[in-house]
């Protein structure tokens, strides 16, 4: 349902009052997605990938526990970017269905119909 005049004109006053109360947080809410966080956390785990391998080969010749603490280092990485990416892709696959249920039958059908019941009016 669409907003009236009145109440547009008052959420645009809230809005601009936002902007001016506190910027920062404005900025911040209006650059933060759904994605964000695990984004973050999936390019820190590629860091920490990429951070035990270089562990891992460097201290191999020094001491085998230090290289297995390298190793232990990539395990944990690629456990929490497995762990987010299904998160990240979970919540792509939720907003998708909850896309499908609002939809109306005739918005997954395009105007189509309309034109159908166009084209009969018109021949009557």
């Amino acid at each position: 349902m669409p907003l009236s005049e009145d109440e547009q004109k008052i959420l645009n006053e809230i809005e601009s009052q936002f902007y001016e109360s506190d910027p920062r947080l404005a900025r911040e809410v209006k650059s933060t997605t759904v994605y964000t966080r695990h984004v973050k956390i999936l390019r820190w785990a590629v860091l920490g990938f990429l951070l035990g391998i270089l562990i891992m080969i460097f201290t191999l010749s020094i001491h085998v526990l230090l290289s297995a603490t390298g190793f232990v280092i990539m395990l944990v990485a690629v456990l929490v970017f497995d762990h987010n990416f299904r998160q990240l892709s979970k919540t792509g696959m939720q907003q998708r269905a909850q896309k499908k249920r609002n939809s109306d039958v005739w918005d997954i059908f395009g105007s189509t119909g309309q034109k159908m019941r166009d084209r009969f009016q018109r021949d009557s």
